[in-house]
């Protein structure tokens, strides 16, 4: 390892220790997973609070707290009887673009996933292999299953704001929702809570959007422009020299800089209380 990333990882491991913590989850989205003690509640909380993981914070909160409202006591069931009653509660449903129908869309696909296969994780397992050198082709499967089962139904083809919330890797995108799913899914500390037990968390993929690509340009694990699923591979492979079992550690740590700190990348008085001082500006 490098002098730099011995540097790293040691402020990365403070960072983890201070902030990886379950009281200090809100105001992710990750809390409403929480919420709920049965696994299969958690695992289709966690798929929809991903899902919908965009925008501001606050709108999040707002957004993800009317829909568990509006599915009451237990997602899962809600998903398993998911009928027109249950389309038409949700039609005034709206998340910046997502609308009620595109959520509903989602719920419908998850309901065939829960008839076929039991939970989210059964039908996602069909595309894995443990051979491949990470999760994207299985995230590709996935997606692509899932799309092509509502084309089937559905004579004008996939809509855009369904094709929004299952954006396929194939589009070059990083991802940074679905990601975050799997993030959520199969990595268990105290944090993440680990549902899934049959997937190796080393193949995970960091979930990037724009403020954590930013912040991971500043600490040098990539120097492209744009964000995009080969920057997400590059920063995760960055990662992995510190800890190739587990690339992913450090994302939630990293995250709480950017929404709870408001790191905007440029120096502020600010910035000398925080762990990633010295990496950022080379003091």
């Amino acid at each position: 390892m490098s002098k730099k990333n011995t540097q790293l990882t040691g402020i990365l491991e403070t960072l983890y220790k201070k902030n990886n913590r379950r009281e200090l989850i809100k105001p992710d989205p990750l809390q409403f997973v929480y919420n709920y003690c049965d696994p299969a509640d958690m695992e289709i909380a966690a798929f929809l609070a991903a899902a919908l993981a965009y925008g501001r914070v606050q709108q999040i909160e707002k957004s993800l707290t009317r829909l568990f409202e509006k599915m009451g006591d237990s997602p899962a069931q809600f998903v398993r009887n998911f009928d027109r009653k249950k389309r038409a509660a949700l039609a005034d449903f709206k998340h910046r673009f997502t609308a009620g129908d595109d959520i509903s869309d989602l719920l419908q696909l998850l309901k065939t996933i829960l008839n076929r296969c039991g939970d989210i994780q059964t039908f996602f397992l069909r595309g894995y292999d443990p051979g491949d050198l990470n999760i994207i082709s299985a995230l590709s499967k996935f997606c692509d299953s899932l799309l092509a089962m509502y084309a089937k139904s559905h004579r004008n083809g996939v809509t855009t704001g369904l094709a929004y919330l299952l954006t396929r890797p194939a589009a070059g995108s990083a991802c940074k929702r679905l990601n975050l799913f799997l993030r959520w899914m199969v990595r268990n500390d105290h944090v993440d809570p680990g549902l899934w037990k049959s997937i190796d968390k080393a193949k995970l993929i960091v979930p990037v959007d724009v403020h954590m690509g930013r912040l991971c340009r500043i600490l040098g694990l990539y120097d492209r422009k744009t964000v995009s699923l080969t920057a997400a591979v590059e920063i995760t492979c960055s990662f992995a020299q510190i800890d190739p079992t587990d690339p992913v550690k450090y994302d939630f740590a990293l995250s709480r800089v950017g929404i709870v700190d408001n790191c905007t990348g440029r120096l502020r008085p600010e910035c000398e209380l925080c762990e990633l001082f010295a990496v950022c500006f080379g003091r």
